[in-house]
């Protein structure tokens, strides 16, 4: 099963759980079933709570604040990600505060799901990772698709949480098939964190969303054969907050797709900080992207995108000296 298909299961069941969840969003109506086809076949089969919205994020986001504080539940879908900033507003200064503002815990079950980052030729405005504008914020939870864990498990999750969440979905994630692992690497699922890699004293541990995954795992492979270094790959489906269970190790690295500056690795490095320093042989070190805007044209797009090579070059150098 491809992810994008793992999506829609997982969407399916849903819907078919909660008679109160309703799916909102531009262009998901079958037969397009939105941009990616992730929602294809809920509006015919749900045709009461599956809705299409008019070109303006910040609108269906109310929306579904407003049908999670009246008690049901939403799930939107962004057509692409960076333009959750449009939502900025609901999420951060109506559906997150309305957890805690009202003197009691009100449930807010709601989740926005927003397709990202690169590698799409899609340029610019519909290419960016934005997962760091929205870290910190109280009642708001930020998850990221990875193809080791099945999204039925993360919409379960997410939802008991009873406060917003924000899913980023990989773009180049939809077509790639779900728990791939090639030897010698194998995987683990430590409960929403995936574990690959060899053993469990390896030289050096490396944090990535899923999006990321497979170009550390290639990364891995080529440090394994040509410089004999071992890493393990920690891939967790909860961004943030942040809760890992590392493995000893004496490096740390941290990859995103994003830019940096006040990053989610950046939010992973201070809690590994705080509870392994005395472990660490130096501070945990952070691979972005380049500091750019995304190119369409495919050449330059891998020029700036944070890719394999640049991973392998960074722990090879910092191991290495």
């Amino acid at each position: 099963m491809r992810v994008s298909e793992n999506l829609n299961a997982a969407l399916h069941t849903v819907l078919e759980r909660d008679a109160g969840m309703h799916l909102l969003g531009e262009d998901v109506l079958d037969p397009y079933g939105g941009a990616f086809g992730v929602t294809r076949g809920l509006s015919t089969r749900f045709p009461d709570r599956v809705l299409t919205t008019p070109i303006s994020e910040n609108a269906v986001t109310g929306v579904a604040a407003g049908l999670a504080l009246a008690g049901d539940g939403a799930v939107v879908e962004i057509m692409f990600g960076d333009f959750v900033t449009l939502a900025f507003d609901q999420l951060v200064n109506f559906a997150a505060k309305s957890v805690s503002m009202y003197g009691s815990r009100v449930p807010m079950r709601m989740v926005v799901r927003c397709p990202v980052g690169g590698g799409r030729g899609y340029g610019p405005t519909h290419s960016q990772s934005p997962q760091k504008h929205f870290l910190g914020v109280p009642h708001l939870a930020l998850y990221e698709v990875s193809p080791f864990r099945d999204n039925a498990e993360v919409f379960a999750e997410m939802l008991a949480r009873e406060e917003p969440c924000v899913l980023f979905e990989d773009k180049v994630l939809y077509t790639r098939p779900m728990g791939e692992v090639e030897p010698p690497f194998t995987l683990q699922q430590d409960g929403p964190v995936a574990r690959i890699g060899l053993t469990d004293e390896p030289d050096c541990v490396i944090v990535a969303g899923g999006g990321v995954a497979h170009r550390v795992l290639e990364a891995m492979r080529g440090l394994l054969l040509e410089e004999e270094i071992v890493c393990t790959l920690l891939v967790p489906s909860r961004l943030y907050p942040v809760e890992l269970d590392l493995p000893p190790a004496r490096h740390v690295f941290v990859v995103e797709e994003g830019t940096a500056g006040g990053t989610w690795g950046a939010e992973v490095a201070r809690v590994v900080h705080e509870r392994h320093w005395q472990d660490l042989a130096r501070p945990v070190t952070l691979i972005h992207s380049a500091d750019s805007v995304i190119p369409t044209a495919p050449h330059l797009e891998r020029e700036v995108l944070v890719g394999a090579s640049d991973v392998h070059r960074v722990i090879r150098e910092t191991l290495r000296g």
